[in-house]
């Protein structure tokens, strides 16, 4: 199971509850029906609204917006659905002007909200940007102080979005918040585009008020938090935009990637059109990059767009093949084999014996279980830990249901793991106090374990003895797993293509 996920990018539906817009609705469903057929096996298939899902937050409007939501979720193409307001949506509530509060009555977060979907290892970050944006000055004076406040505003979204993250992830992270997919949702800008810059030339003068009025310093945020991509809309127009920065972590500078940490910027127009705009909506598959087996993955961009509400949606980008845009994510994003088991042994209720020789046979072929040469300590430790966490919760769940010599064998497995771990922490010299608190951490990430103890062996320690110990509790481990019908050749030659 790769780490796949689609998210169809709708915008300013600008919904006014006289059923003007439901045709073009129509339109836009159908479209997005036959987009969405090549992803249908895609497990994570999320419908994203930008914002502005209505034009004043009228009674007839939300309703209508409530019917529309309803439609799509009938539909059943999308496993998902989320929504953020925008600045129509927002409008202040009020009893003369019969409107609602928006974020009561749809639903909407009213500052941040993580949603982490945990098959495809993706956190969708929901923003509200309201009250960053200068949009709500453009018809009146900007004073010093009003400036500054809005300002205020905008870097306070930096705090709200590190605050929805948190310093060491969710408590239901899966894998270390390092490994996670980060996709960030907002309705305005955060950074000036070229696209539809004409605009203020059409009669529009507050195109300069479009944006956040600290977009530096968000988007710093934002990708110092492993943000990949950002989408937004608001402006009704399309565009696509690459920010970076140096990576403080980067060890290489000379024109590697590895140097700079980069997010993508897309934007997403009116996707009914309003005001005469081209239509438009954005599909986004992240996934790997080649059918090699390899482990770089990326996003795949298809950008539609229908000319005024004329006809059916169309590539945008058609000079491209296919009409794709390929970005690469710039991050390794291939998972540990004791995460991907960990996801699978948490999704099945009961498990069968064949099914424990599969996970057995992915957790335990890899390096650190085969005679390697001279041993990496450090990556033996990683591998041992997050497979003695995962090994846990299998022995947990087979114990009960297993016949009795195979689920004492899965018991033997789970001692001789933490021999393994206790002799590669002994090797680099490790205190029992800190081994202790690596073996209560269920997520280590490989490279954090690696920045610590770089791998080399304590100078008193007898490296020759200490593999062939480990050889021995490898072999150990080989004869415990024959119980399950399985002979993987553990302490033995590596297998071919075998992960590290």
């Amino acid at each position: 199971m790769d780490r796949s996920f689609v998210i169809a990018q709708i915008s300013d539906l600008h919904l006014d509850g006289s059923g003007r817009l439901l045709a073009t609705i129509e339109t836009l469903s159908a479209a997005l029906r036959e987009r969405m057929a090549a992803f249908a096996d895609v497990p994570d298939r999320i419908l994203l609204i930008t914002g502005d899902l209505v034009d004043d937050p009228t009674p007839r409007a939300l309703d209508e917006a409530l019917a529309v939501i309803a439609s799509f979720r009938r539909s059943r193409v999308f496993t998902d659905i989320q929504a953020i307001a925008g600045n129509h949506d927002a409008k202040r509530p009020s009893q003369r002007a019969g409107r609602h509060d928006v974020y009561d009555y749809l639903h909407l977060p009213r500052t941040s909200k993580s949603v982490y979907y945990r098959h495809a290892g993706l956190d969708l970050v929901l923003l509200d940007s309201n009250r960053a944006s200068l949009t709500t000055l453009a018809s009146g004076n900007i004073d010093q102080g009003t400036y500054h406040a809005m300002v205020a505003d905008s870097a306070r979204l930096s705090v709200e979005l590190a605050g929805s993250l948190g310093s060491a992830g969710r408590a239901d992270y899966a894998e270390p918040a390092d490994n996670l997919v980060r996709v960030l949702a907002l309705h305005h800008h955060p950074l000036p585009q070229a696209t539809g810059e004409g605009k203020r030339f059409l009669g529009t003068p507050d195109e300069p008020l479009m944006y956040l009025a600290a977009p530096a310093t968000f988007l710093e945020a934002a990708t110092s938090l492993n943000v990949d991509l950002v989408l937004h809309g608001h402006r009704h127009v399309e565009g696509l935009t690459r920010y970076s920065i140096p990576d403080p972590r980067a060890t290489r500078s000379r024109g590697d990637e590895a140097f700079w940490r980069t997010i993508y910027v897309l934007s997403c127009p009116s996707s009914t059109g309003q005001g005469g705009d081209d239509a438009g909506f954005n599909i986004v598959h992240f996934g790997p990059m080649s059918d090699a087996g390899n482990s770089e993955h990326g996003f795949a961009i298809a950008r539609y767009s229908r000319p005024r509400n004329d006809g059916g949606f169309r590539l945008l980008d058609s000079n491209l093949p296919g009409g794709i845009i390929w970005l690469p994510a710039g991050r390794d994003y291939s998972r540990d084999p004791a995460v991907q088991s960990a996801i699978e042994i948490a999704s099945i209720a009961t498990l069968k014996r064949d099914q424990v020789a599969a996970l057995a046979r992915r957790l335990l072929m890899r390096r650190a279980f085969y005679a390697c040469g001279e041993p990496d300590w450090a990556n033996a430790l990683h591998a041992y830990l997050v497979t003695s966490h995962v090994w846990a919760d299998l022995d947990g769940k087979f114990s009960r249901f297993g016949r009795k010599h195979e689920a004492d064998a899965v018991a033997a497995v789970t001692v001789l793991l933490c021999r393994l771990i206790g002799q590669s922490a002994g090797v680099l010299g490790i205190d029992p106090l800190r081994l202790d608190e690596l073996r209560a951490k269920r997520l280590v990430h490989r490279d954090d374990l690696r920045r610590e103890w770089p791998g080399m062996p304590r100078t008193d320690v007898d490296v020759e003895a200490q593999a062939q110990e480990r050889l021995q509790l490898l072999r150990d481990l080989n004869e415990q797993v024959k119980a399950l019908g399985l002979d993987l050749g553990l302490g033995g030659e590596v297998p071919p293509q075998t992960p590290p």
